[in-house]
């Protein structure tokens, strides 16, 4: 009798406290689900709420019809995210996590204490949905959202290699070099190399490590991939050390340092590369016979004295055939310059420019530290240096031009000057004359043809990214779009706008590549540019008439805080796009049923109309694709010999609000100079958007506050297979595991494809294989570019968001990756050059 009463006792306890636990779960779901049904939202949760409260009263008081009231919230619930979720995993995870764990509970205190048939029927129903539970958990490790669309073509089925001209090694590398940022002058990011299959790839291990030094505590990003030609390795540092190291060995030749202050950080610490020049032999030297005696502007050990400098300039003027620095290494500058060194010892090229460097400020007016800062390599085309750069976002409607000069590679002289706000002009400015503040910039990194004399600019949009209310004509024709300048006069041949009075940061970040695209009426030399938005358009590169399928205006919404200035419809492109279907409510996400009534509220409560939905300031508006959605500057790689196009790609909306300008100034948002601290915060996060009416608010991430997950259901970054000659998809999958991220910012470790947040690009091989690091989950990985499955992966030590690159020293094939993190990304920082090949 006593033990029948402690078993009675005990059970009340259980029931009370199971009930206690089921009705505070009701009661937050049906408040939260108030709120979400009084804003147009899902009843769901309400409902569910209102049946939970009810159950947990019922199982505390000890009546066996809370049971029978929390079967039907589970059955209903069951029912509920079949028709929200069909097949699709991710979505069941918030809609029955909870629901279910609660299942379980219920059915263990559900007996009768003195019914033994019916405590095991409990027992029983408890053990079957904590199998369901586990069931449910697994599934998680299998792989999800993996699409095959097509047979990927095999080795030499296509012939897409391109002339860019003879004049350069980049134009046409040696077999085993990577002689540009994106593997050749072509961009294709593609090697000859086969070593490396997808039979041995697993036997991949580390070859050598050289770490640099240059470590930063905010805003790292280094994104640098190098370049190899012959037996050096080339590469810069986030503050724009230069340095060469032996490809096979990784010890270090030289070292070249440029002094850069680190007030000089723009949004990113971040030099993407560095350009390989070969002067030609009849190139004529710069006539410093006025000037020998000029004092070295750079303070680096490798650097020259003045008298050798000077020396060395005289003889060069004297002597054409004694011309220095026959093979140069340039790197733009975190504070505007480019500088020259020679590439076999390091040191300043002093016949470029003033003892081996240029200043890109020049006329640019007022620059304050960070405004002007060159991030990718510069492009060299027939002997002329193009050099665009960054303009820090969001600080101000009028801040430093965005001009594009053009330089020559061996003296230094500006040969021209072309500024899209004054798109007819490109003589260089002189005395007391600025370019047009403001005016579209190019910071990502361009392409050229050294045959035709033409160099395709990715441009950008005017400054104050999200307002174009003072934008001029010139600005609104020339921003957000490809332009092919003729490098002899710097003006433009054609260009194409993919993105009309851009008010979403939609300026295209990846560097264009060169390819013969295969037409009806044969191959036709051709540019392929991705964008933000997911469209990939491919243009005959000498007229910029629009190849496989061109592109289409269509319908997009309206209205805003500036009506008259959205345009009505938009360019999409017909050959390929990354964009996926429109978000719906029901693609909210979350660890539970609160973070996805969080994100469903939240969205409810914005404007989204799509794709081009117009800012807004008095809710938030939802932008996706979003600023770092589609491909960025990690560009795409491709494959000339099977045809074959690679895309990764992110899929991840912003969560945006314009901040009325008085409001702006009650929270203090300033440009970055007039503020005694720099955050470092998210790029957009409070940007002031000085002289325009609304500073300005992303929420790049747009995550639940006390989870930090990201509100839409993964996966939230992919990488894609593509046939050129139709545009057609032949696989796509998730790129990125969950081990380095999960809620809290735990660290979770656990290999769950949930496809995450990538910046960076891959470089495809003969051998059959992908290489790419840029997720955020900081690994390596090699994918068969036949299925798109991962055959070998390895951990490194800091983010990986960069391009890789392959390349061949003493006959032995290396993969290299610089790993430096990314403050952004919220990857770990690093310094590492890390090499990988087969043993030996």
């Amino acid at each position: 009798m006593g033990t029948s009463s402690g078993n009675e006792r005990r059970r009340d306890i259980a029931l009370l406290l199971v009930g206690a636990l089921v009705a505070l779960v009701g009661l937050a779901m049906t408040v939260g689900g108030a709120w979400l049904a009084l804003v147009g939202g899902s009843w769901y949760y309400l409902l569910a709420g209102i049946g939970m409260l009810l159950a947990g009263g019922l199982l505390a008081t000890r009546r066996r019809a809370g049971v029978l009231v929390y079967i039907a919230v589970f059955i209903g619930s069951l029912a509920w995210a079949a028709w929200e979720s069909g097949l699709n995993y991710w979505r069941w995870i918030p809609r029955m996590d909870v629901v279910l764990i609660l299942a379980i509970l219920v059915a263990l205190v559900a007996y009768r204490t003195t019914d033994f048939a019916s405590r095991r029927a409990s027992f029983l129903t408890a053990g079957v949905l904590t199998l369901a539970l586990a069931g449910a958990g697994a599934l998680a490790f299998l792989p999800h959202d993996f699409s095959h669309s097509g047979e990927v073509p095999g080795p030499q089925s296509a012939s897409l290699a391109t002339d860019t001209g003879n004049t350069q090694p980049a134009d046409q590398p040696a077999r085993g070099d990577w002689a540009a940022y994106g593997g050749d002058n072509a961009a294709t990011r593609y090697t000859s190399l086969n070593q490396i299959t997808p039979d041995n790839v697993g036997q991949l291990e580390p070859a050598w490590t050289y770490r640099t030094g240059d470590l930063l505590d905010h805003r790292w990003g280094a994104e640098t991939t190098p370049l190899k030609i012959g037996n050096s390795v080339y590469l810069c540092t986030s503050r724009n050390i230069l340095i060469s190291l032996n490809a096979a060995t990784g010890e270090e030749r030289w070292r070249h340092d440029p002094q850069v202050s680190e007030d000089a950080i723009p949004y990113t610490a971040a030099c993407r590369g560095v350009t390989y020049y070969q002067v030609p032999e009849n190139a004529p030297a710069q006539d410093n016979s006025a000037d020998t005696n000029r004092t070295a502007a750079l303070s680096d050990d490798s650097a020259a004295t003045p008298d050798d400098g000077a020396e060395s300039v005289a003889a060069a003027s004297s002597n054409s055939g004694a011309q220095q620095c026959r093979t140069r290494i340039f790197s733009g500058t975190l504070d505007g310059r480019i500088i020259a060194v020679d590439a076999e010892t390091g040191k300043p090229c002093t016949d470029f420019g003033d003892n081996g460097q240029v200043d890109i400020k020049q006329n640019m007016g007022e620059t304050p530290p960070g405004y002007v800062s060159i991030n990718s390599a510069p492009v060299i085309v027939d002997g002329v240096l193009v050099t665009g750069h960054q303009v820090l976002d969001g600080q101000r409607r009028y801040p430093p031009s965005g001009v594009i000069k053009g330089y020559n590679a061996v003296t230094g002289e500006l040969e021209w000057a072309w500024d899209a706000g004054r798109p007819d002009q490109s003589e260089p400015l002189s005395g007391d004359d600025t370019y047009v503040r403001g005016s579209p910039n190019m910071w990502t990194t361009a392409v050229g043809d050294n045959k035709l004399g033409l160099v395709y600019l990715p441009m950008a949009n005017s400054a104050a990214d999200y307002w174009s209310g003072s934008r001029t004509p010139a600005e609104n024709e020339w921003a957000s779009s490809m332009v092919a300048l003729d490098v002899t006069t710097g003006l433009p041949k054609w260009k194409f706008q993919t993105a009309h009075k851009d008010v979403w940061d939609y300026d295209p970040g990846s560097q264009p590549t060169l390819i013969d695209f295969p037409t009806d009426n044969g191959r036709v030399p051709a540019v392929v540019m991705p964008t933000k938005q997911g469209g990939i358009y491919v243009f005959d590169r000498r007229s910029g008439e629009l190849l496989g399928g061109g592109a289409e205006e269509r319908q997009v919404p309206q209205g805003g805080v500036e009506p008259e200035q959205r345009s009505k419809t938009q360019p999409y492109s017909l050959y390929h796009t990354l964009e996926q279907p429109e978000l719906t409510e029901r693609d909210m996400w979350g660890m539970s049923p609160f973070d996805q009534m969080f994100c469903r509220i939240q969205f409810q409560n914005a404007s989204y109309e799509g794709m081009y939905t117009p800012p807004t300031a008095d809710r938030h508006w939802v932008e996706y694709t979003g600023y770092n959605g589609g491909s960025d500057w990690g560009s795409i790689a491709i494959d000339p010999n099977r045809g074959v196009l690679i895309a990764n790609y992110n899929d991840m909306p912003n969560y945006n609000i314009l901040v009325p300008r008085e409001k702006a100034n009650e929270y203090g948002w300033k440009p970055r100079e007039e503020m005694q601290k720099d955050d470092g915060g998210a790029e957009g996060a409070g940007d002031p958007q000085a002289n325009t009416p609304y500073a300005v608010n992303v929420n790049a991430g747009w995550r639940v506050p006390y989870t930090g997950l990201l509100c839409k259901q993964p996966p939230y970054g992919h990488i894609r297979a593509v046939d050129v000659a139709s545009g057609n998809t032949l696989w796509d999958r998730p790129l990125g595991t969950a081990r380095a991220n999960g809620p809290w910012g735990i660290r979770s470790g656990l290999p769950i494809n949930i496809g995450t947040p990538n910046n960076g690009g891959s470089a495809v091989t003969a051998g059959g294989l992908i290489f790419i690091a840029a997720a955020t989950d900081d690994l390596i990985r090699a994918i068969d570019i036949e299925s798109g499955e991962t055959l070998w992966s390895a951990p490194l030590p800091a983010g990986g968001q960069a391009n890789p690159l392959v390349y061949e020293a003493n006959g032995r094939e290396y993969l290299m990756i610089v790993a430096t993190g990314h403050h952004f990304m919220e990857t770990p920082s690093g310094d590492y050059v890390l090499t990988y090949a087969l043993p030996e």
